[in-house]
């Protein structure tokens, strides 16, 4: 299976009726940039940004992909662990 890429994934929620302003869209890339991150992680932490916060939130997202590439966090259960273990989620 092809992976997604970012552009992708934000097409993917506006399909579901989550959209999402076109500067969320370029800050999101931006923090990709900045933090080196893949698509994949940058979709996991765009993701959990939206489930711990409700809405995008630009700073949790930077800090949340900084951390999880400076952690070398790569699966999704890596991802759920680790907001397990900083209390952001009680699952």
């Amino acid at each position: 299976m092809r992976k997604q890429t970012v552009a992708q994934y934000f097409d993917f929620l506006e399909s579901k009726g989550f959209r999402l302003e076109e500067d969320a869209f370029r800050f999101v890339r931006f923090g990709q940039q900045y933090a080196q991150a893949s698509d994949e992680l940058t979709i996991m932490a765009l993701e959990w940004t939206l489930k711990v916060q409700r809405q995008f939130d630009g700073s949790f997202f930077l800090s949340l992909l900084e951390e999880w590439q400076k952690q070398q966090i790569a699966t999704r259960q890596e991802a759920h662990l680790f907001m397990k273990e900083k209390g952001l989620i009680s699952e």
